[in-house]
């Protein structure tokens, strides 16, 4: 279901911001609040994915819509239940109308003064796309705890060191594409939930899209609960390695080498 009037159809924006959302009535007012602030020189659209969020998201997100009337438009899409990250994500982009597209969390971890840095190191260098990293030299996270830091941490690092993906923050979701290239990816894309922020960079290595990257000040949530739990853990291990077999023809007593080391290095980290 979308919310769109008239006017809406007659101003084709250049860039397109995926939100998607579950459980963020308060923090989308702020975050599209943020975004307006710093992006109200351009031409954009927000559209907000919602997998029918019980805390009245969608009220919040019609207000919203009600609201920005003029060139830069709030749509809202809804889909009955939660249907997970990478599908949300493929669902906005039919209804996105900009030659580029900006993923971003609505959760208020990404915060909207970066786009700028991303638009304009894109239109300095050219690049397909522009994703932000917080393990490069100005990035950083704020607000998680140690055992949390180790796990992404250590999640990145064993992509880094096996898959080589010519970025430093491969399970970031901050990310400024152009439309077609992501259209391209999400068109091979076997991932649903939060790898498939993985499985993007690794395609885009293989099919020779350029990459920059921004550092990024990441910051836990304001409001809420971190959607990331356990069967998010197990699916990054079981697409990691789909991986490994897939395109680098790892032998098999290596990826069980690797698998147990890292399954007991998450065991460890979560009994503690």
């Amino acid at each position: 279901m979308s919310s769109e009037s008239t006017d809406d159809i007659l101003i084709k924006p250049k860039y397109t911001i995926l939100l998607p959302t579950y459980n963020e009535a308060e923090n989308l007012p702020i975050c599209i609040w943020l975004i307006n602030k710093y992006l109200n020189e351009l031409c954009y659209e927000i559209i907000i994915i919602d997998d029918n969020s019980p805390d009245g998201t969608q009220d919040v997100a019609k207000k919203l819509c009600a609201e920005f009337n003029g060139k830069n438009k709030i749509i809202l899409l809804t889909r009955e239940g939660k249907l997970g990250l990478g599908s949300a994500y493929v669902f906005g982009l039919k209804q996105a109308r900009g030659e580029f597209v900006i993923l971003m969390d609505a959760d208020l971890s990404h915060h909207p003064r970066h786009i700028p840095e991303m638009i304009a190191l894109q239109q300095k260098n050219n690049y397909d796309i522009v994703t932000g990293t917080r393990y490069a030299l100005g990035g950083g996270v704020s607000g998680w705890d140690f055992r949390r830091k180790l796990i992404s941490r250590g999640a990145n690092f064993l992509a880094q060191f096996l898959l080589e993906p010519g970025v430093s923050d491969l399970t970031g979701s901050f990310r400024l594409y152009r439309k077609q290239v992501l259209a391209n990816l999400v068109s091979l894309s076997i991932s649903k939930g939060y790898v498939f922020q993985m499985e993007m960079m690794f395609r885009a290595k293989k099919m020779g899209f350029s990459i920059g990257e921004v550092p990024i000040e990441f910051v836990d949530r304001f409001y809420g609960e971190s959607k990331l739990g356990g069967q998010e853990i197990v699916e990054y291990l079981l697409v990691f390695f789909g991986y490994l077999l897939q395109f680098l023809k790892v032998s098999f007593v290596l990826i069980i080498e690797y698998a147990l080391k890292f399954l007991f290095l998450i065991n460890y980290i979560i009994s503690k």
